[in-house]
């Protein structure tokens, strides 16, 4: 006899890479439930859509949950959309305080909708560690998702006791290093998260608070790999980034990205990159890309530009523009290729590049065997993208957590050739060093840019075994069922 069906409710932060995550997560809850799901309780899945702050991040999660609930074969998932909230004010230049605070502003309606929906479970973006009050007030078990590294999990953990050991602004460490078990010193300039700068900042007091509430919760569900990160997972299970307190259990299991539903998925060549990428020889292109919130300037596209030419490699290049004049979305507009290239590059280089400025179909491009390298912003998403293909990175971080990826993926995974990015300057490459890197990345008679191909490709085969029945992702979502399973018995 099959036991009635255990509820689980997640509560996503609705900016695009948190929402598509802890969806995909989802999924992946709902996937093989055990040869023994016969006779336990099926896990059901309800995503609690917040009403995002601007019209255009709206239509935009209004668009992915819609073609989610489109989608075939996933039946065990329910969305279901919480009320308006009005948005905090005076939080202007501060995201990660306006993601908290946007978040914390959902609690009542959680909580009336745990009650009607009977949650066994509450699965929480890491943004939203507030809405924990309402699981102990429900007396339901609580998880936080965690979308980015195991690195910047360690260090969240870490903070707290890191604020009561520093005492000066964290900018002002510069040619110092930050202990963070699991990683090599870390750099306290060019490494450490922007929102670190300054201990006045309330993007800092947040993390600080968040590090201490991730303690609090019954178990922490992580996009990583065990094989990327086996040194910060071990240091973070053996209690050593909160001395004297046993942290909860962590279930890594990414690498969370939607493959279309398939992981060798062919790309489709209706878009045009794609078919430009057709007429490529193997592993020849330089990919560029930036994420949904990365733009240039005229200054830095040309760098950039001088930097490509000067390299000889080919490329595919998506470069966006600033944010609509008087736009509250933080969203590029399409770039403006006369007012920001030089003239005559595009003649120049026509042969052996595109500069694409408008939206690129990012997982195509990296599955299409043309590309043999990314240079990017490090953000989590598209680094497990890149990985999942293997191919070699450049990192280019810009913004939230990016410069620790970067920090990451060079000197722990090794799957990246190093690039200077000066953050004085708003994070300004010149021309020669992106040269180099390319080069580097690209050349074979590079070592370093050697290496990271060869890394990436070991990267690979680990990211792809993860979630196979025997894997360690694959064992770690079990785990994770078989907890919740039990939490909702108790």
């Amino acid at each position: 006899m099959v036991s009635s069906s255990v509820n689980v409710l997640l509560l996503p932060e609705p900016g695009s890479g948190h929402l598509m995550s802890l969806i995909e997560a989802g999924k992946r809850l709902l996937g093989s439930q055990g040869a023994d799901s016969s006779s336990s309780s099926p896990l059901t899945v309800t995503v609690l859509v917040p009403h995002a702050a601007t019209a255009e991040s709206a239509s935009e999660v209004d668009a992915h949950v819609r073609r989610v609930e489109a989608s075939s074969g996933v039946t065990s998932m329910r969305f279901h959309r919480l009320p308006a909230v009005a948005p905090p004010t005076e939080c202007a230049g501060n995201p990660q305080e306006f993601k908290s605070r946007y978040m914390e502003l959902q609690k009542p309606h959680v909580a009336s909708t745990a009650r009607e929906l009977g949650a066994a479970a509450i699965v929480v973006d890491f943004f939203a560690t507030t809405v924990l009050d309402v699981a102990r007030e429900l007396g339901v078990p609580a998880y936080v998702y965690f979308t980015s590294t195991a690195g910047l999990l360690a260090l969240s953990l870490r903070l707290p006791a890191l604020d009561a050991e520093v005492g000066v602004d964290f900018e002002a460490l510069e040619g110092t290093v930050v202990d963070v078990p699991g990683l090599p010193p870390v750099p306290a300039g060019p490494a450490l998260p922007g929102f670190m700068a300054r201990k006045g900042s309330p993007n800092y007091a947040w993390f600080v608070y968040h590090g201490k509430r991730f303690m609090d919760f019954d178990g922490i569900i992580i996009n990583t790999v065990a094989e990327l990160e086996p040194g910060l997972l071990s240091a973070i299970a053996e209690g050593k980034c909160v001395p004297g307190r046993a942290a909860p259990p962590v279930y890594p299991i990414g690498p969370v990205v939607d493959l279309g539903g398939a992981k060798e998925a062919p790309p489709s060549s209706s878009h045009e990159c794609v078919a430009w990428l057709d007429a490529q020889p193997a592993a020849s292109v330089v990919f560029l890309c930036f994420g949904s919130l990365g733009w240039f300037d005229a200054a830095k596209a040309r760098e950039v530009a001088v930097g490509l030419e000067r390299s000889g490699h080919r490329f595919l290049w998506v470069l966006r523009g600033p944010p609509a004049p008087g736009s509250l979305s933080p969203h590029p507009t399409d770039g403006d290729l006369d007012a920001l290239l030089p003239e005559g590059f595009l003649d120049r280089t026509r042969d052996r590049g595109l500069v694409w400025p408008k939206w690129a179909p990012q997982k195509a491009v990296l599955a299409h065997p043309a590309v043999g390298g990314f240079v990017t912003h490090c953000g989590w998403n598209s680094t497990l993208e890149s990985l999942w293909h293997g191919v070699p990175l450049a990192p280019w971080p810009l913004y939230a957590e990016q410069h620790l990826n970067a920090f990451e993926l060079v000197s722990c995974m090794g799957v990246a050739v190093a690039m200077e990015v000066d953050r004085k300057r708003d994070n300004f490459v010149e021309a020669a060093e992106l040269e180099r890197a390319v080069r580097s990345l690209m050349g074979g008679e590079s070592e370093e840019g050697r290496k990271a191909r060869d890394k990436a490709k070991e990267m690979r085969d680990a990211c792809r075994k993860a979630v196979e029945e025997s894997g360690s992702s694959h064992a770690a979502l079990q785990r994770l069922r078989d907890a919740i399973r039990r939490g909702a018995a108790a």
